[in-house]
C-alpha cells in the first residue's frame, strides 16, 4: 500500500513537467517556426554557451551561428532559392549542424543521406531527390565519385566540397565551399523571415532494409515541436546540460530527439562521427554529459562491456531514444544508475509521437493521437478482417498492428514518392471514408500501474520479423531479448526461414563470437532449452564473422533470411536442433540433403 501511494505523488509530481507540455500548441502554417529562428532565439540568449563539442574543437552559440550566415549568404548568392533542395553528404561533425542551419535560414531543404551509401543506393537517393547542389564532406568525395557518371548534379560549380582532416585534398571535379565562404557576412539573414513553419526543413531517408531508401518529409514544424516535447517531457535539460550524441544526424533520432533538442534549450552537445562503446564513460566523464540520445543497439553495446571505473558515478541523468529492450533497460537503471530513461516511439514520416511520460519502466510511454491496434496474421502476412471488410480491433493485451488515425493534428507528411505514401494508408478501416497510417509494427497494450488512466504501450516487432512456426507466433525481438542473456552472446539476430514441407517459418539465429574454439555448445543448448518454449527454439543457429547493422544500428535480415541455411551457398558454420534433440550440432551436407527432400522431420 504505501509503494502504491509513493507512486501515486511521484505521478503527481510529475505533472508540473507535463501540463505545459500538453497546453503547447504546435507551430502551423505561416508561424515563424523553424530550426533556423530556434538557433537564432537561443544564440541570443546563451551566444557564449558552448554548442557542440566536437573532438579538439568546441563552437558556441555566436560562433555557429556567423559561419552559418556566411553561407547561407554564399549559397542565396549562387542560386540556392527557398524551397530548393540541397544534398548534404557528410559524417557527423560542426559542419553538418551548421550547413544544415544555413539551409534552413534560407528555406531551402536538407537533402540528408546516408554517409555509408555507395553506388546505385546512393544514385537512388541523391537522383530522386532532385536536388540543385550536392554539399559532400571530404570524407565522403570517394564514394561520391564513383557515382559522378550517374546522379543529376554534373557541374563542379555545384558540388561544394567541405575540408575535413589533412589527409583529404580537394578534388578537381568539385568546389571549395569554405574558400568562397565570405566569413565577414555574419549578420542573421532577411530571408529567414519568409521561413514558417509549413515549410520543408529536410528529407530523411528510411534505412533501406527492405526495398530503396525512401525520402520522409520533415516540415519545420515537425522539427520544432518535436523538439520541445521532448526537452519538456523528456529531457528535463537546460542550457547547463550537455548531450551525448553518438548517433548520425543523418537520422531522425540523433537529428531530432538529439541536436535539435539541444538547440532549444541551448545545451551542448558533444558529437561524434561513430559511436565507440571502449570510450563512451571516458567522454562521459570528461564533456559532463548529463544527457544521451539513444538506440536500443547502442545501449546493448555498453551493456556488454566489462565494468570500468569510468562508468561509477557518471553524469548521465536522462536518456531519451527509441528500442531499449527490456533485458537492457534494467542495466540501465540498475548498474548505470540513470534516473529518467524515456522510451519514445514514432518515425520519421509517421503522424504520431509515444512518449513514456511517466517514466515507467519497459514501456514506450502513452500519445494523444487516435490510435488502434488491429488483427494481424503473421503467417499469412496480411491483415485480419470482418466479413463486411473492415478491420477488427484487438480489445485486450494481445500484439496488434499499430495504426494512426489520419486528421488535422495528425497529419501524415508521407514520402517525396507519392505512390510510396499512398501504400502506407489503410483506408475504410472501420468506416468508409477514414484514413490511417499503417505503422507496420505490432504492439501491445501494458499495465504500469497508476497513470492517470493513460493508456501504455510496449513494442513487440515489425510485422515481417515476427513469424510462425507451429501454430505459435513467435517475436524476433523477444527471442533475442532471451538468447542476449546467454553470457557468449552479445547480440543475436532472430529471423524465421522456410523449410521445405514445413508449415510457417522456422526459427534461425545469426551471432558472432569472440572465441568460437572455446564456445559451450552443451551449456548454450541447455539455456535454450530451459529459458525458450520449443516452438521459440531456433532450429538453426548460424556463426558469422560481423553483425551487419544499417547506420543506426537496426539489424539487417534480408540477406541472412534469403540465404538461411544452405550451407552450399555460404561459407559460414551452421549448427542446428534435429527433431526430437535438445543439442545443437553441426549442419553437414547429409542432414541438408534430408531437410531438402523433406525426410528430416520437422
Amino acid at each position: 500500500m504505501i509503494g502504491k501511494v509513493r507512486e501515486f505523488f511521484r505521478i503527481l509530481g510529475e505533472l508540473k513537467y507535463m501540463i505545459p507540455v500538453m497546453r503547447y500548441k504546435w507551430p502551423s502554417g505561416d508561424d515563424r517556426a523553424s530550426l533556423a529562428h530556434t538557433f537564432q532565439a537561443t544564440t541570443e540568449k546563451f551566444p557564449d554557451r558552448a554548442f557542440i563539442y566536437f573532438e579538439e574543437e568546441t563552437w558556441t552559440y555566436a560562433q555557429a551561428n556567423k559561419v552559418a550566415n556566411s553561407m547561407a549568404r554564399y549559397l542565396a548568392d549562387h542560386g540556392v532559392k527557398h524551397g530548393d533542395r540541397v544534398v548534404m553528404f557528410m559524417e557527423n561533425r560542426p559542419y553538418f549542424a551548421i550547413t544544415l542551419i544555413a539551409l534552413n535560414k534560407i528555406g531551402a531543404i536538407g537533402v540528408l543521406i546516408n554517409t555509408s551509401l555507395t553506388g546505385d543506393p546512393l544514385i537512388h537517393c541523391i537522383n530522386s531527390s532532385d536536388s540543385v547542389k550536392c554539399i559532400v564532406g571530404a570524407e565522403r568525395a570517394q564514394p561520391l565519385e564513383e557515382v559522378l557518371d550517374n546522379i543529376n548534379i554534373v557541374h563542379r560549380e555545384d558540388i561544394l566540397w567541405v575540408e575535413d582532416t589533412p589527409e583529404y585534398s580537394l578534388p578537381n571535379w568539385a568546389t571549395d565551399l569554405k574558400a568562397g565562404i565570405d566569413f565577414n557576412m555574419t549578420d542573421n539573414l532577411s530571408e529567414t523571415d519568409k521561413v514558417t513553419a509549413q515549410d520543408i526543413a529536410c528529407y530523411i531517408f528510411t534505412s533501406g532494409t527492405t526495398g530503396v531508401p525512401k525520402a520522409a518529409i520533415l516540415p519545420n514544424a515537425k522539427l520544432v515541436a518535436a523538439s520541445v516535447n521532448i526537452t519538456m517531457a523528456g529531457y528535463r535539460i537546460n542550457e547547463e546540460d550537455c548531450m551525448y550524441n553518438c548517433l548520425p544526424l543523418y537520422h531522425s533520432t540523433g537529428l531530432m530527439l538529439g541536436l535539435v533538442a539541444a538547440i532549444q534549450v541551448g545545451a551542448a552537445s558533444f558529437i561524434k562521427r561513430k559511436f565507440s562503446a571502449s570510450s563512451f564513460w571516458e567522454e562521459a566523464q570528461r564533456f559532463n554529459t548529463t544527457a544521451l540520445v539513444y538506440i536500443g543497439e547502442l545501449c546493448r553495446y555498453l551493456a556488454n562491456q566489462e565494468p570500468c571505473e569510468a562508468e561509477k558515478n557518471n553524469p548521465i541523468v536522462s536518456m531519451v531514444g527509441n528500442g531499449l529492450r527490456p533485458d537492457v533497460w534494467d542495466e540501465f537503471r540498475d548498474r548505470f544508475k540513470v534516473e529518467r530513461i524515456i522510451e519514445i516511439y514514432g518515425a520519421s514520416e509517421g503522424n504520431a509521437l509515444f512518449i513514456n511520460l511517466f517514466n515507467k519502466d519497459k514501456t514506450i510511454g502513452m500519445t494523444s493521437a487516435d490510435v488502434a491496434l488491429i488483427e494481424y496474421d503473421v503467417a499469412d502476412d496480411e491483415i485480419i478482417k470482418n466479413t463486411d471488410g473492415t478491420c477488427k480491433k484487438i480489445m485486450n493485451k494481445d500484439p496488434g498492428l499499430l495504426i494512426v488515425k489520419i486528421g488535422p493534428n495528425a497529419v501524415f507528411n508521407g514520402y517525396t514518392d507519392a505512390q510510396a505514401s499512398e501504400k502506407k494508408i489503410l483506408r475504410d478501416v472501420f468506416e468508409e471514408g477514414d484514413a490511417w497510417f499503417n505503422t507496420g509494427d505490432l504492439i501491445r497494450k501494458v499495465d504500469v500501474g497508476f497513470a492517470l488512466g493513460k493508456e501504455h504501450y510496449q513494442f513487440v516487432d515489425r510485422i515481417g520479423d515476427t513469424f510462425r512456426w507451429k501454430s505459435e507466433n513467435v517475436s524476433t525481438n523477444e527471442v533475442g531479448e532471451i538468447l542476449n542473456g546467454y553470457h557468449d552472446v552479445n547480440m543475436s539476430n532472430v529471423y524465421g526461414v522456410k523449410i521445405p514441407g514445413c508449415e510457417g517459418r522456422a526459427g534461425m539465429v545469426a551471432f558472432s563470437l569472440e572465441n568460437r574454439e572455446h564456445f559451450n555448445w552443451d551449456e548454450f543448448s541447455a539455456y535454450v532449452e530451459n529459458n525458450l518454449p520449443k516452438y521459440a527454439r531456433p532450429i538453426f543457429v548460424r556463426i558469422i564473422e560481423e553483425m551487419d547493422t544499417t547506420g543506426t544500428f537496426k539489424l539487417k535480415k534480408n540477406d541472412l533470411r534469403e540465404q538461411a541455411f544452405d550451407i552450399t551457398s555460404i561459407t559460414d558454420i551452421v549448427y542446428c536442433l534435429k527433431p526430437n534433440s535438445n543439442t545443437y550440432e553441426p549442419l553437414d551436407n547429409d542432414w541438408l540433403e534430408q531437410i531438402n527432400s523433406q525426410a528430416a522431420g520437422y
